[in-house]
C-alpha cells in the first residue's frame, strides 16, 4: 500500500526511503543552531528536517520535576516555542526541505496543522498507547507516522483501530526500540518484516543505533522511512548529539539508502547482462586437438572455452562416441553438422 506521505512524496515498502533528519532535542535551544542544521540537512540530501513540539508542561506531571532540577533546566533549555517553529519553517522553505515535528497536546496538534501546516503528524514512542491523543490526530487530516517502541502488539492494534476509526488510513509505521543507544541484538530488524505482513501500511525506521550500518540494513527489508537523529557535533552537550549522525553519516544514509533500495531490484529472475554479454562470458564446445574426419571423438578430444558461441556444454553426451564428419582445428567450435 502506498501513503502519500506530502504533497509531492508517497511511500511504499521497498519503495526509495524517505530520510528525516530528526533535529529534536540536538538544537539545544538555540535557533542559530537549528538553522544550520537545517541547511546541513539539506545539503545532506535528507527529505525532512523533524522537531519535537514538547514543553514543560506538556511532557512531565510536577512529580517527575520533583528532586530533578537538572531535567527541569534541560526541558525548559531544549524545548522549541511556537514561534520559533515558525521561523524553521521559513528556513525549510527557503532550503527546499519539508518540515514536521512530534505533537503531544491538542494545541501542539492544533498548532502544527493550523500554523506550521505540517505535511505529516508524527507520534511518538511514547504515546502510542495514548488513544484519545491518537484519536485527536488522526481527526487532522494529515498522514500519521507512528514510533512503535515501548509497545505491545495488542497496543499496536488498538492504536492503528483508533487512528482508522477516525477515517484515516494515511498510516506509516516505524520499528522502534525506545533506547539511546540499543544493543544490536535489541533491534530486531526482523520486526520490520512482522509489521509489513500483519498490517497494511507502509513500514519504515526510526533509528537509536549508533552509527549508520543499521538504519541502512533496515532498506534491505523494506523500509521505506528512516528516521535518524541529526547532530552538528557529536561531542556536544545534550541529550541525544552521541546516538545521532553527522552531517556525513547522514549524507552517507541518503546516498546508500538509495543505492541499496535500487540494488534490491525485483524478484523474478533475469540477465541484465543482456544477450551479447551471455555469449561472450559463456562457453561452448570447441575441438581439443586437430581432429581428422572419421576420428571417433572422445572425452579427451573435446573442451569448454569462451566464448559461447558454439554448442553448449550440455550437448557434449550427444557428441562423444561419434566420429568427425569434416577435419576440425585445435580450438574450433563444434557445431551440429560436425559429428
Amino acid at each position: 500500500m502506498k501513503v502519500q506521505l506530502t504533497p509531492n512524496r508517497a511511500v511504499e515498502n521497498f519503495g526509495a526511503p524517505y530520510i528525516i533528519a530528526e533535529l529534536g532535542s540536538n538544537h539545544n535551544g538555540d535557533m542559530q543552531l537549528a538553522e544550520k542544521m537545517i541547511r546541513a540537512a539539506k545539503e545532506a540530501g535528507a527529505d525532512c528536517v523533524k522537531f519535537q513540539s514538547w514543553s514543560k508542561e506538556s511532557l512531565f506531571s510536577k512529580k517527575i520535576y520533583e528532586g530533578n532540577e537538572l531535567l527541569e533546566r534541560d526541558i525548559e533549555a531544549y524545548s522549541i516555542s511556537a514561534q520559533e517553529l515558525l521561523q524553521m519553517r521559513k528556513i525549510a522553505d527557503d532550503v527546499g526541505i519539508d518540515i514536521s515535528t512530534s505533537v503531544f497536546t491538542k494545541e501542539e496538534t492544533d498548532f502544527a496543522v493550523q500554523k506550521l501546516d505540517v505535511p505529516f503528524i508524527k507520534i511518538a514512542s511514547m504515546d502510542v498507547n495514548n488513544y484519545p491523543h491518537l484519536a485527536y490526530v488522526a481527526k487532522q487530516g494529515r498522514p500519521v507516522v507512528m514510533s512503535l517502541g515501548l509497545s505491545t502488539l495488542s497496543e499496536i492494534d488498538k492504536a492503528i483501530a483508533t487512528i482508522e476509526g477516525q477515517g484515516n488510513t494515511d498510516i506509516v509505521l516505524l520499528h522502534c526500540v525506545a533506547l539511546y543507544p540499543p544493543e544490536d541484538a535489541q533491534v530486531n530488524l526482523n520486526n520490520i518484516k512482522t509489521l509489513w505482513t500483519a498490517y497494511p501500511y507502509p513500514v519504515g525506521f526510526s533509528d537509536h543505533t549508533l552509527g549508520i550500518s543499521i538504519p541502512l540494513a533496515s532498506v534491505a527489508l523494506g523500509a521505506c522511512v528512516i528516521e535518524k537523529h541529526f547532530t552538528l557535533d557529536k561531542q556536544m552537550e545534550g541529550w541525544d548529539h552521541k546516538v545521532s549522525a553527522d552531517a556525513e553519516e547522514l549524507k552517507s544514509i541518503c546516498t546508500d539508502s538509495k543505492r541499496i533500495q535500487q540494488a534490491l531490484g525485483g524478484t523474478r529472475v533475469v540477465s541484465p547482462e543482456g544477450e551479447a554479454k551471455r555469449r561472450a562470458f559463456q562457453r561452448s564446445i570447441v575441438a581439443a586437438r586437430d581432429i581428422e574426419a572419421g576420428e571417433i571423438f572422445k572425452e579427451e578430444d573435446v573442451a569448454f572455452k569462451r566464448p559461447g558461441i558454439g554448442l553448449p556444454p550440455e550437448a557434449v553426451s550427444y557428441i562423444i562416441g561419434k566420429p568427425a564428419k569434416n577435419k576440425l582445428l585445435k580450438d574450433q567450435s563444434l557445431a551440429l553438422g560436425d559429428f
